[in-house]
């Protein structure tokens, strides 16, 4: 071993934690420090291999046992200290010393360098707080799948302490949970290393055996400072509050999609049960007064004395053969007045029993066989919720869940929520069944609720419905804006009474919307009509339908357009009687417009009339032929001009009083449509026109001047924009169009820019390849602003351009 006392370094370098190996590996000199580094003495270590006191740094050379002593080739290794000092690891760095002349290897220096302080009784301390008090669940595997260690909050999971799990794998510990997808997932982790983030189970544990709880699980592979594989941990948390809310809210959410799809009363029963079985419930049952099944409506309130008959309307299950032999859908059936159904039934209140008691009053006295074979099928839970919908109440749906599951307090809310949405839709589907009501609903919705805003001329409108039929009719009316400040007013009546004259008068309404911003002239418009009919009729009869658009033919419309700026109003009628005007001292007068033939009658030919309006000048538009019947001397004309003179009340309450005035004159019960339109003027100061010579340099001459005229109205924020529109629509014209050339400007409800010219060519927006020329005029008009479209005049057409103004700005 040698002289310990020679083999100690000399005095002032106890400091320094150091120690010679001779070429043979064995220890030669050993300093104080290192002795107090290490905890050994020099008589423990001198004359011994440094690969035997620290295998973990050095090795033996190929020589074997009695050979040269190496670090281990990958560098400088830590090696634990021994010794009371606050340091746990040390670093050796050594270098190689040579003998006299150079020749040979002559041993080592060894110095250690302590690398931090003692951490590992701090580690274990931390990893024994973070099994006992982090409040998510920890479980450890080893590369068998069994339980090394698991922490405290995983034991409340459990039910059970760490002992009883250590050693064993998830399938013995855990029947209740699917063992065999946790033990795959956690194989894969161990297999492929990588991890697996919030993973999603379900299932119950001895902690809680009777409640089904969700949790979200990561797991990630564990490896030694080697890289070798030693398991696998688990951490867990529960999630099961929050999975059922969000369950519940995603249930809500579906059920106002998937429920209320058709209007019929059985359909929507269905779609009740069909989303909430097996979902929510093991079985669902929806049953309905006999009353609501009718299509009467319900009674308010309901005192039962006696048993009470429902028709079985819609069930499910997750096992239909829970219902063999059992009454079938369609059925009746009649609970006794002391039963949960009836009494859910009276007092509109929900019901749940989360036990079913085979023993109760009402069960003996029941004729319902459907609560013993829930029984025996191992039902043990009901809940009751009455299908209430305006303060009446149509049925019930009683909803069963298995004795392993059954039914919470948070459920029953569930159910109301569910119910509540399908109960609308149940209400709706049974009004539904009476057609009068549907068709006044689908008459309503064809009749413009409100009058789109337009300056041209001020509405005022009536709508009398029929006195038969739940008030729907054929006669209708509408105003619709169009391009250049002009309105269109129509007034028009199908023949037919009912649901029948009301669909087609849908038919008619949504063509005429539709082809009026293509701003066509009103004898175009209603050739267009007149040719859609018959394609109509064939269409329909193709697919058996024919009886309800068999109407059309024969419906007449009157259709109108006036411009505030010219005061030109020019109108065409198909079978419909001229508007009354009544000038703005009261005279009324009759145009001599050409009737023409009603729709689908297969003339196609429209004349049409154009006039001059005064201002203040008040259109008399009526869907019924009362006025145009009489002449200027009746008493009825005499008292229209008088009423609509006397400007004193809104036009509103003028419109009110000549339908009613109106009505007695009628000859049958049809509804009534009048409509009033008092013309007005656009002022003059807010059109501005230029005739625009047909040579490029004119482009931007207009721009300059639009420019301008844009700065006099005090609109100088829509001038970019305005000037890349005048200059798209000019150059276009001059290349494209032909002379006379003329550009316009409007303030209006918003800034117009109208481009005329004398071709009739139609203009096209397209996208342009990146390597094209030109082809972007009219797309960037697009862009820059809010509409845009063409008309076509007598001679050539008009290209069109809106801005909204901004009400801030101006």
């Amino acid at each position: 071993m040698g002289n310990s006392s020679a083999s100690r370094l000399p005095p002032g370098d106890e400091k320094i934690a150091g120690f010679v190996l001779d070429r043979h590996g064995l220890v030669s000199a050993w300093s104080a420090a290192a002795e107090d580094l290490f905890g050994y003495t020099s008589s423990e270590v001198v004359g011994r291999p440094a690969a035997e006191l620290w295998p973990e740094a050095f090795a033996h050379g190929s020589g074997g046992a009695e050979g040269p002593t190496r670090v281990v080739p990958d560098g400088h290794r830590a090696v634990p200290a021994r010794g009371e000092g606050p340091f746990a690891d040390v670093v050796l760095h050594m270098s190689r010393l040579q003998e006299p002349g150079g020749q040979g290897a002559g041993g080592s220096v060894v110095v250690a360098v302590p690398v931090g302080p003692c951490a590992a009784a701090d580690g274990q301390a931390l990893l024994e707080a973070l099994f006992t008090q982090a409040p998510i669940g920890i479980a450890v595997y080893d590369r068998d799948l069994r339980v090394v260690r698991v922490n405290t909050a995983l034991e409340a999971v459990h039910g059970f302490p760490e002992e009883h799990a250590l050693g064993r794998t998830i399938t013995e510990l855990l029947p209740g949970l699917d063992a065999s997808a946790i033990e795959r997932r956690l194989r894969k982790v161990l297999e492929t290393g990588q991890p697996i983030v919030n993973a999603v189970h379900h299932g119950r544990t001895p902690a809680d055996p009777d409640r089904d709880h969700v949790w979200n699980v990561s797991s990630v592979v564990l490896t030694g400072p080697d890289g070798r594989v030693l398991g696998v941990t688990d951490l867990i948390i529960d999630i099961t509050d929050r999975y059922q809310t969000r369950e519940r809210l995603s249930l809500i959410g579906e059920a106002a999609v998937r429920i209320g799809t058709t209007l019929d009363v059985q359909r929507t029963a269905e779609e009740l049960v069909e989303m909430l079985v097996p979902r929510f419930a093991d079985v669902a049952v929806v049953d309905l007064l006999e009353s609501v099944m009718a299509g009467a409506e319900p009674e308010p309130e309901r005192t039962c004395t006696g048993p009470v008959a429902v028709r079985l309307v819609a069930r499910g299950a997750g096992n239909p053969a829970v219902f063999d032999g059992l009454a079938k859908v369609g059925e009746s059936r009649r609970y006794p007045p002391d039963s949960p159904h009836v009494q859910s039934l009276t007092d509109g209140q929900p019901r749940l029993i989360p036990d079913l008691d085979l023993h109760a009053a009402w069960r003996r006295h029941s004729a319902d066989e459907r609560i013993q074979r829930m029984l025996d099928y191992g039902i043990g839970s009901l809940i009751l919720v009455p299908v209430l919908a305006r303060g009446a109440t149509l049925g019930f749906v009683h909803l069963y869940r298995s004795h392993k599951n059954p039914f919470e307090a948070d459920d029953l809310v569930l159910a109301q929520d569910v119910v509540a949405r399908a109960a609308v839709c149940v209400d709706n589907a049974r009004r539904y069944t009476n057609e009068h009501v549907a068709a006044l609903t689908l008459h309503a919705s064809m009749l413009p609720r409100s009058v789109a805003d337009q300056s041209a001329v001020e509405v005022a409108h009536h709508y009398r419905p029929s006195r038969v039929h739940a008030g729907a009719s054929g006669d209708w009316f509408d105003v619709i804006p169009l391009s250049g400040a002009r309105v269109a007013l129509v007034v028009g009546t199908v023949p037919g009474e009912g649901f029948q004259a009301a669909a087609c008068m849908g038919h008619v309404c949504s063509a005429i919307r539709t082809l009026a911003q293509l701003d066509l002239t009103p004898d175009e418009l209603l050739g267009q009509i007149d040719e859609m009919v018959p394609r109509l009729l064939e269409r329909e009869h193709a697919t058996g339908s024919a009886p309800v658009v068999e109407a059309l033919k024969g419906a007449t419309c009157l259709y109108a357009v006036y411009d505030p700026i010219s005061r030109r109003c020019v109108m065409a009628s198909a079978g419909h009687p001229p508007p009354a005007i009544v000038r703005e001292a009261g005279g009324v007068t009759f145009p001599d417009l050409p009737v023409n033939n009603p729709l689908g009658l297969g003339d196609p030919v429209f004349e049409p009339l154009d006039i001059e309006l005064g201002e203040g000048s008040t259109l008399v538009l009526c869907s019924q032929d009362v006025l145009h019947r009489t002449d200027s001397t009746d008493p009825l004309v005499s008292r229209l001009g008088t009423v609509i003179a006397g400007r004193s009340r809104p036009l509103d309450d003028t419109c009110g009083a000549i339908a009613e005035m109106i009505a007695p004159h009628l000859t049958s019960d049809n509804g009534l449509a009048v409509l009033l339109a008092r013309t007005r003027t656009l002022d003059p100061e807010k059109v501005a026109t230029w005739t625009v010579p047909p040579v490029a340099g004119a482009v931007g001459n207009m721009r300059s001047l639009a420019r301008r005229q844009l700065d006099q109205w005090g609109l100088e924020y829509l001038a970019f924009d305005m000037e890349l529109i005048v200059s798209e629509l000019i150059t276009n014209a001059i290349r494209h169009g032909q002379d006379p050339i003329r550009l316009r400007l409007v303030l209006d409800r918003t800034l117009i820019c109208e481009v005329s010219d004398a071709a009739s060519t139609f203009p096209h927006i397209r996208r342009a390849a990146t390597t094209d020329e030109g082809g972007r005029g009219l797309f960037l008009v697009a862009q820059c602003s809010h509409r845009w479209g063409t008309r076509y005049l007598p001679v050539g057409k008009t290209i069109w351009a809106e801005q909204v103004l901004d009400p801030v700005a101006s």
